[in-house]
């Protein structure tokens, strides 16, 4: 495998994550429902308010793969969590241990934090990630099921 660097995003790969995030959007079959722009990117990822975090995936010196993920709390545990929103390498980089790379650099970030669970949500049709996930030790939740509230609907019940 080259070598991985995994560093922080800044304001100037948001293209590069947008980029991603449409090729995520087309290999999860729902490749008209990106809305964001690259501003929106710029705006709200790096917005100093936010808790939401990016890394960027680097192997000789070019793009491969990034992830954004962000803090909660598990009021069971009286202790933070981490909560990965995406996670993407792209396909002609897979199989060469960039994902896994990834995740073990969240999970030691998670760690250092204090943080008592790392979780993130896969769809129940790709079982390559939920293989992949499995053999690192990862347990599905199948009790819980997850809402929620967009558009429209988020609007109304907001009274607005």
């Amino acid at each position: 495998m080259n070598e991985l660097i995994i560093r922080p995003a800044t304001t100037e790969d948001a293209g590069i994550i947008l980029s991603f995030i449409r090729e995520l959007a087309v290999y999860e079959k729902e490749p008209d429902a990106v809305v964001a722009t690259e501003q929106d990117i710029v705006n709200n990822l790096f917005n100093p308010e936010t808790t939401t975090k990016a890394l960027i995936g680097l192997s000789n010196g070019q793009p491969v793969g990034f992830a954004v993920y962000f803090l909660n709390f598990s009021t069971w545990l009286g202790q933070d969590g981490m909560f990965l929103e995406d996670l993407y390498v792209s396909p002609d980089q897979r199989g060469r241990g960039f994902g896994k790379a990834m995740l073990k650099h969240l999970a030691q970030l998670a760690v250092e934090r204090g943080c008592g669970r790392f979780e993130w949500n896969v769809l129940d049709w790709n079982e390559p990630a939920i293989r992949f996930y499995e053999s690192l030790g990862a347990k599905a939740q199948s009790e819980w099921v997850g809402y929620r509230l967009e558009g429209q609907s988020l609007a109304n019940l907001a009274g607005k």
